[in-house]
């Protein structure tokens, strides 16, 4: 709890007896100036409750920050993982078939060259 947390929780106590005062002996200032204190105390203590979790959001931002570049970093090392393992695949597969290496680059470079040059004819 914040200054103005308990001095606006204080204000508006105060401004509920002086309004029950005011309305016990029939003043009208009394009454009037209990409810602005209650006014003025409730917005007070709204006041310092903002603050508080604005401070309490400030204070912890380091360790979410920390933890959002843990779990980027996990994410970074997953995604080259698997890159790794399908360029492994990959080159696995060439070994094993040049003949489809070949066939597919000639595939590749023949629509390269189509998209290129264009149809003529």
């Amino acid at each position: 709890m914040n200054k103005d947390e308990f001095e606006g929780g204080l204000r508006y106590a105060g401004g509920k007896v002086e309004k029950a005062v005011g309305d016990t002996v029939n003043s009208r200032d009394w009454q009037v100036n209990g409810v602005v204190d209650q006014v003025a105390g409730g917005a007070q203590h709204s006041y310092g409750r903002v603050r508080a979790i604005v401070e309490d959001a400030i204070d912890s931002a380091p360790a979410l920050a920390e933890s959002a570049r843990d779990k980027l970093k996990t994410a970074g090392r997953q995604v080259a993982d698997t890159a790794h393992k399908g360029g492994t695949a990959a080159a696995r597969t060439v070994e094993d078939s040049p003949l489809l290496l070949a066939v597919g680059a000639a595939i590749i470079g023949y629509g390269v060259a189509w998209l290129l040059h264009g149809r003529r004819g």
